[in-house]
């Protein structure tokens, strides 16, 4: 479900995930598109970026299937909220970048369920679902397929962007606020959320609900999130149950 979804970057195991640090672009040439015959100049602009970016060359070489488990790797070194041995629950999983990180951190031990709407093909130590997590079996479905309720769930969902701001701020605050919904409903007692929101940060409400139910609430901006970019996390832990 993530906006990026399409953009798979591999399989398979990843490489070298323990080491979160900003990749390099020890390359230096900017790389251009050989041909835009074709292309809108939004699809041209898009290439270009994906092209000379480096955390989609760092996230190809070390196996990663997105860009975007750089920031769950960023913010897993700043906050510990993937811990050995935990349930995880990874919410519009698609393509499986931050399954695959939390899959990595949780070992052997630790469950991971992802689930998409999307078809996603399967990272190996995780259970992969197809469904909406807002139908109304979802919650039981995933508590079932871990034997028990989460310690942590994970949210990088992303509704497509209009380019007109609040309309985007007011479509990713809503989806946030589902997440944290579902989030209530299967969490276990000190266990921790995260869900990407834009800048702005959580609204009123949102904000007060997590306060309410987690020791700790926090906004993190990644290295890996792009600048230009208004997105940010919201991290909270320690839920009361």
């Amino acid at each position: 479900m993530r906006r990026h979804a399409a953009a798979h970057l591999g399989a398979g195991s990843p490489q070298n995930m323990a080491k979160p640090s900003p990749p390099g672009s020890s390359r230096g040439l900017t790389q251009r598109l050989r041909s835009a015959e074709g292309r809108s100049t939004a699809s041209q602009k898009w290439l270009n970026r994906q092209l000379n970016d480096p955390y989609v060359r760092a996230a190809k070489e070390r196996g990663l299937r997105s860009r975007a488990a750089f920031k769950l790797l960023e913010m897993q070194e700043k906050v510990k909220l993937l811990k050995p041995g935990a349930r995880v629950v990874d919410l519009g999983a698609a393509p499986g970048g931050w399954t695959q990180v939390a899959v990595e951190a949780v070992g052997p031990r630790g469950q991971v369920v992802a689930l998409d709407i999307l078809p996603m093909d399967p990272v190996p130590g995780s259970t992969t679902l197809q469904g909406d997590f807002q139908e109304e079996e979802a919650e039981a479905r995933i508590i079932g397929c871990m034997g028990g309720k989460a310690d942590l769930v994970l949210s990088d969902m992303a509704p497509n962007t209009t380019g007109h701001a609040a309309t985007d701020h007011l479509r990713i605050m809503a989806l946030a606020e589902l997440a944290l919904d579902f989030a209530l409903k299967v969490l276990a007692p000190g266990g921790g959320f995260v869900a990407k929101v834009f800048q702005g940060g959580s609204e009123k409400d949102m904000l007060a609900t997590l306060k309410r139910h987690f020791a700790t609430v926090r906004h993190v901006k990644p290295p890996a999130s792009r600048k230009e970019s208004a997105e940010l996390y919201v991290v909270a832990s320690g839920f009361r149950g």
